[in-house]
């Protein structure tokens, strides 16, 4: 479906957002059924998981994979009864809150007894996720993630120094380690420490990884399908339980808009740098200073699609945490029907100007929007 010799690699850039997570899982599959393959996926906390899923399966079991993936952690709830939907959002939340969710996190007594609970680096966190780890060994091929033809690359936040780290399978071999220091978001998950340093989620930093692509080296041609589980965009909200959904929503955005925007003029002024090295006479392209100057400049064209989830019916602030089998059910089918809308118009084929070394196409709920200016 992609002319790999025009576009280069074909890299699926997933975000964190819990059980907004299930979109994922329909992207993946509209992908996979369009007969796109992947070269790179790059995830942060459950785009990890998916991520690693995805990377570690054979391709024709990448879906069974994650479907099994997330019936494992749905999450049963049901309240009898005609009650307003915010009452069954509450019930389904607490009871989640109160007793965890199956093949992915339990309580930890000792921490809700007190925040001053002598736990451990290691132990920090409201929740255990022991069963998550259980999860992933059984679901995850490690080998096939560190010996494939599929890079996988996860992201986690250095607790000690504050940095982000990505994990690449490409400069280092991956393990179960990594994608859940991606996913340990506190105060509810604990560090997980590899080697001697300890990690957070990496969306505490980084909820939108796409920078990996361009900060990567050397650098390729690249299509890039980047898919956004918070709109930056919103209404005002009304109430305290609107502006609790729309505080988070711009909290786990990351600032997405002006991140991608300053992504999009770093990378065309190096097209300018290669253009400008172009314009010079022979003699002083040849030069040590000017060759020096001319390392700077890049010629390569990524095309990023970003993929923007719309608010589904019935969310509030609790949405990351809605395991309900119907919840996951109706994320998958959005995610579906989004990404297959966006491929038949496959924007990326569109001319662009021959300069243009970063192109933005969006797609919000399937429909192409208005792309994000910028130099």
């Amino acid at each position: 479906m992609i002319d790999k010799e025009k576009f280069g690699q074909t890299v699926l850039v997933l975000q964190g957002g819990g059980a907004l997570g299930a979109y994922q899982v329909g992207v993946f599959q509209a992908l996979h059924e369009a007969g796109v393959e992947l070269d790179w996926v790059i995830g942060t906390s459950i785009g990890a998981i998916n991520a690693a899923l995805i990377v570690g399966s054979a391709p024709e079991d990448r879906l069974a994979k994650m479907t099994e993936f997330w019936h494992r952690v749905e999450r049963l709830s049901y309240v009898p009864g005609p009650f307003p939907a915010w009452i069954t959002a509450a019930a389904r939340n607490m009871l989640a809150i109160t007793t965890g969710v199956p093949g992915f996190f339990t309580p930890q007594p000792a921490a809700f007894l007190s925040q001053h609970s002598p736990l451990g680096a290691e132990d920090a966190g409201y929740y255990s996720v022991a069963p998550l780890k259980k999860t992933l060994t059984d679901l995850v091929d490690f080998d096939r993630i560190n010996n494939g033809p599929t890079r996988l690359t996860v992201g986690a936040s250095n607790v000690n120094t504050g940095q982000m780290t990505y994990f690449d399978s490409r400069d280092m071999a991956v393990d179960v380690r990594h994608v859940m220091a991606s996913g340990a978001l506190p105060p509810a998950f604990p560090a997980v420490r590899i080697d001697d340093d300890l990690y957070w989620d990496g969306g505490i930093l980084s909820n939108t990884p796409v920078e990996a692509v361009f900060d990567d080296n050397p650098r390729r041609n690249a299509l890039i399908f980047a898919v956004h589980l918070w709109n930056a965009e919103g209404h005002e909200p009304e109430t305290i339980w609107e502006v609790m959904n729309r505080q988070k929503d711009l909290q786990y955005s990351s600032r997405a808009v002006s991140h991608v925007q300053r992504q999009r003029q770093i990378h065309n002024l190096r097209s300018v740098v290669s253009e400008l090295v172009d314009l010079l006479p022979p003699e002083l392209r040849n030069d040590n200073r000017v060759a020096e100057l001319a390392s700077y400049g890049c010629r390569t064209r990524m095309h990023v699609v970003r993929l923007l989830v719309p608010a589904l019916d019935n969310e509030d602030h609790s949405k990351d945490i809605d395991f309900s089998p119907h919840g996951i059910a109706e994320r998958r089918d959005a995610g579906y029907a989004h990404t297959r809308e966006m491929l038949d118009k496959r924007p990326w084929e569109a001319p662009v100007p021959e300069h243009e070394g970063f192109v933005l196409h969006e797609a919000c709920g399937g429909e192409m929007t208005a792309p994000i200016g910028g130099i």
